[in-house]
C-alpha cells in the first residue's frame, strides 16, 4: 500500500517536473542565447588586449593583465550595488521587465569590437562594457535562478537550478565549437546577434508568472506551516551546525515599502543558514574570480595558448559541465543531500586549482578538466538552498543578495591576484612558480570554506599536505 502510494507520487512529482520543464522552455533559450554570446567572446578577449595595448610579442604583458583587474573590480564594485536593487524590483515590477535593460545594453559592446579592433576600438569598447556591465554581468543568471524560485517548488528547484546551468553550459559548448570555425570579426559580430535575438525571443514569448505557480506557492506555504514549530525552536542549534544540514525552512515576509539594503539586513538577520550560504558564496566566487583570468595568461606566458587552445579548452570544460548539471546533479542532490553534494564540489574545486598551479605540461589542464564537475555543483546547491529561507514573492531579493556578495568577491579578487599574477609571469619574480597566484586561490577556496562546512576539514588538511608535497617536489626538479 504504502509502496504503491509512494509510487503514485514519484510518477506525479515527475510529472510536475517535466511540466514545469516545458513551461520553462522560454526562459532556457533566452539563457542560452546570451550565454552563447559570453562565451563566444571569452576565448578571443586574452589575444584581443594583448594585440590592442602590448607592444611587440609579449604575451605576458602587465598592463593586459591589470586591465583586467581594473575591470573586473570596476564591474564588481557597480554590481554589489546594483544586484540587491535589481532583485527587489523584480519583485516589485517582474522579471521580464527587468531582464529587458541588461539584454539591451549587452548589445553594444560586442558589436563595437565586431567593426573593428584597433587600440583606439578596444579602449572604446573596455569603457563601455565596463559601465554597462555594471548592470548586466551576471543579470541575467540572477533573474533566470529568481524566475526558477518563483515558479517551481522548493524540493525540486535544485533539479532545475542544475538543468539552467546546464543549458548556460551547453550555450558554452555550442560557442566552443563555433569559436575554431569563425574569425575574431565573425565571433564578436555572432555574440551581438545572438544577444539582440535573445531579447527579441524574450519580450515576445516568456510570461511572467507560469499558470499554476499558486500552487507551488501553497505548497511551499504549507511546508513552511509543517516545519516552523522545529524551526523556531532550533535556532540556537543551527548555529553551531554546519551548512546544508536538513534544517526546517522558515519563510521570511518583508515590508514591501522598505528598501532593498534594508530587506537584505533583514533577510540574513533573521536567517543562519542563508548566512552560511553567503559565505561560502563569497569564497567560491572569489576564488573563481580570481582563477578565470590568472589561468588564461599563465596557460598563455607558460604553455603559449591561443585562441584555438582555449577554445578547445572551454569546449572540454562546458562538455563535461552540462552532462554534470543536467544529469549527475540531479542525481546526487536526491541521493546524498545537497550539503554533501557541495561538499565534493568544493574538494574537487580544491585538487584542481593546485594540480594546475603546478601544471608541468599543456596536457595537465585538458586532463584537469575531469574535475570541473566540482565548479558546477557549487552555486546551483547554494541557489536551492538560500532560496528555501523565502516565500516566492522575496525570490529576487534572495538571487540578488546572492549576486550582490558574488559582485563584492569579484571586486577584491582583482586586487590580491592581479598583482601576483602580474609578479609572477614577470623577471622580476622572487621566484620560479608562475602558478603561484592560482595556489594561493586554491588554498583561499578551501580554508575559509572548510570553518562553515565542518566536515570536510579532515580531507582538506589530507589535500594540503599532498599539495605541500607536489609543490616541493616541482620546485626543485
Amino acid at each position: 500500500m504504502y509502496s504503491s502510494e509512494f509510487e503514485v507520487k514519484f510518477r506525479r512529482g515527475r510529472e510536475m517536473e517535466v511540466f514545469r520543464l516545458g513551461e520553462l522552455r522560454h526562459l532556457l533559450v533566452t539563457v542560452f542565447l546570451s550565454g552563447l554570446a559570453e562565451y563566444l567572446i571569452r576565448p578571443v578577449m586574452t589575444d584581443v588586449t594583448v594585440a590592442a595595448v602590448c607592444s611587440g610579442l609579449d604575451d605576458s604583458c602587465s598592463l593586459a593583465v591589470y586591465l583586467t583587474g581594473v575591470q573586473q573590480v570596476t564591474v564588481g564594485m557597480g554590481t554589489m550595488v546594483m544586484m540587491p536593487v535589481i532583485g527587489n524590483l523584480s519583485d516589485r515590477y517582474g522579471i521580464k521587465a527587468m531582464l529587458t535593460l541588461p539584454m539591451c545594453l549587452s548589445v553594444l559592446p560586442p558589436a563595437i569590437l565586431g567593426y573593428r579592433r584597433d587600440t583606439n576600438f578596444f579602449y572604446a569598447f573596455y569603457v563601455i562594457k565596463t559601465l554597462f556591465d555594471m548592470v548586466c554581468q551576471g543579470t541575467i543568471d540572477c533573474l533566470a535562478n529568481a524566475y526558477v524560485a518563483k515558479n517551481v517548488h522548493g524540493t525540486k528547484r535544485i533539479s532545475m537550478f542544475g538543468i539552467l546551468a546546464g543549458v548556460s553550459s551547453i550555450s558554452g559548448v555550442c560557442a566552443s565549437l563555433s569559436a575554431r570555425f569563425l574569425s575574431i570579426a565573425s565571433t564578436f559580430q555572432v555574440a551581438a546577434i545572438s544577444l539582440f535575438i535573445g531579447l527579441v525571443y524574450m519580450r515576445v514569448f516568456l510570461k511572467e508568472r507560469l499558470q499554476d505557480a499558486d500552487d507551488d506557492d501553497e505548497a511551499d506555504s504549507g511546508g513552511c506551516r509543517s516545519h516552523q514549530e522545529v524551526h523556531n525552536g532550533g535556532d540556537l542549534k543551527m548555529l553551531t551546525e554546519p551548512i546544508l544540514r536538513d534544517a526546517p525552512t522558515k519563510t521570511h515576509v518583508f515590508n514591501s515599502k522598505y528598501s532593498s539594503w534594508k530587506d537584505m539586513v533583514s533577510l540574513i538577520n533573521n536567517s543562519t543558514i542563508l548566512i552560511q550560504a553567503l559565505v561560502v558564496t563569497f569564497f567560491a566566487t572569489f576564488s573563481e574570480s580570481g582563477r578565470g583570468s590568472a589561468l588564461m595568461y599563465f596557460l598563455k606566458a607558460r604553455f603559449g595558448f591561443n585562441k584555438n587552445d582555449f577554445a578547445e579548452l572551454f569546449l572540454l570544460v562546458t562538455i563535461i559541465g552540462s552532462i554534470s548539471q543536467l544529469f549527475i546533479l540531479p542525481t546526487l542532490s536526491s541521493t546524498i543531500g545537497e550539503r554533501k553534494v557541495l561538499s565534493t564540489g568544493l574538494l574537487m574545486e580544491f585538487f584542481n586549482a593546485t594540480c594546475l598551479s603546478v601544471a608541468w605540461s599543456p596536457w595537465v589542464p585538458y586532463a584537469m578538466t575531469m574535475l570541473v564537475p566540482g565548479a558546477m555543483f557549487v552555486m546551483p546547491s547554494v541557489c536551492g538552498i538560500a532560496s528555501r529561507q523565502v516565500g516566492s514573492s522575496e525570490q529576487g531579493k534572495v538571487q540578488g543578495c546572492i549576486s550582490g556578495v558574488r559582485a563584492f568577491a569579484q571586486v577584491v579578487a582583482p586586487f590580491v591576484y592581479s598583482p601576483l599574477t602580474a609578479l609572477f609571469l614577470s623577471e622580476n619574480a622572487p621566484f620560479y612558480f608562475p602558478g603561484f597566484s592560482i595556489l594561493c586561490i586554491a588554498i583561499s577556496l578551501v580554508f575559509f570554506t572548510s570553518t562553515t562546512i565542518s566536515s570536510v576539514i579532515t580531507i582538506i588538511c589530507l589535500l594540503l599536505i599532498m599539495h605541500d608535497i607536489m609543490t616541493l617536489l616541482y620546485m626543485h626538479r
